[in-house]
């Protein structure tokens, strides 16, 4: 079978993209690692998402789940390994070795937890180093951890582990966190939290499991050593991209370039929406909004193009 349409992922670009297309009555088919991207690993509470107060990224990919079901999308669960192009169709290439064809492709899959690159890292992985509070925040009860990050994202999930832990440092690198000002206000609150700035993690020590961070002091580059039991990486993410290969441009950062009005790339058919595209401002709501366009410039794509 050939489809009209294959959307890859099924975060928030990917769930709108879904959702614009199915109403449009393409043929159409969703791949993706998991359901709901990095909302359903990464958020806690989302707080500014247009028509409610506050729910959680668990919760909305519960309502996502409801709306592709609800415009009959299919959605199989499969990572991508590679997309091809010949005589005007894709293919699609998975892990399992399965092959799908289409006519068009929009590219939706967000991006993956940037690593800190320090020492000890990867030994402790599963062990003490997390980059999911919501998975495994509870494990942690009663202990002292670290966060690395203070942008949103850790001051978050700080917020989120002290439901669970005694007592938490963030540790930022620059001057001051970049957190916004109600985030702070929030952490200030709890009596939980210590914020470290000028802080460059340097090594992340153990036996089998992690008992201690060292950083240093990027003012005094004094080397100094924290005792803690976990630590949750939030210092960005790395584009999910490179299986588009030399489909697509990408910017210094590894994001697709796409065209601004349409988030068409420069492989006619193909485009590319949400945190994998490049962008300033990585939004769930801006993702949504890329994600909709993307399947509505696709379907004049098919409309022009389909024989």
């Amino acid at each position: 079978m050939v489809y009209d349409l294959i959307i890859i992922g099924s975060g928030p670009a990917g769930v709108a993209a879904a959702i614009y297309s199915a109403r449009q009555k393409l043929n159409l088919l969703v791949i993706s690692k998991d359901m709901g991207g990095q909302i359903g690993k990464k958020t806690v509470d989302i707080e500014n998402y247009p028509g409610f107060d506050k729910i959680s990224g668990p919760d909305l990919i519960k309502i996502f789940e409801e709306q592709l079901k609800t415009n009959k999308v299919e959605i199989i669960f499969e990572k991508v390994l590679e997309i091809d192009k010949k005589d005007n169709k894709f293919t699609v290439s998975t892990e399992l070795g399965e092959k799908y064809e289409s006519l068009a492709v929009i590219v939706a899959t967000g991006a993956d937890p940037r690593p800190l690159e320090a020492e000890g890292e990867k030994e402790f992985i599963g062990k003490g180093v997390s980059y999911c509070a919501l998975c495994d925040g509870p494990i942690f009860k009663d202990k002292t951890v670290a966060v690395v990050g203070g942008g949103n994202s850790g001051f978050e999930t700080a917020l989120f582990l002290s439901n669970y832990v005694k007592k938490i440092y963030i540790l930022e690198f620059g001057k001051v966190p970049k957190a916004d000002q109600e985030n702070q206000k929030l952490i200030e609150k709890n009596g939980k939290t210590e914020v470290i700035t000028n802080a460059k993690v340097l090594k992340i020590q153990g036996d089998k499991f992690v008992k201690s961070l060292t950083y240093q002091d990027l003012i005094s580059k004094e080397e100094k050593k924290i005792d803690v039991e976990g630590i949750f990486v939030e210092v960005g993410n790395v584009p999910a991209t490179a299986f588009v290969k030399s489909l697509v441009d990408f910017s210094e950062r590894d994001e697709i370039i796409s065209d601004l009005e349409t988030f068409a790339t420069k492989t006619p058919g193909l485009f590319a929406a949400g945190d994998c595209n490049k962008g300033k401002y990585k939004q769930i709501v801006t993702a949504t909004g890329e994600g909709a366009t993307a399947a509505l410039a696709a379907y004049d794509y098919l409309l022009k193009n389909k024989k």
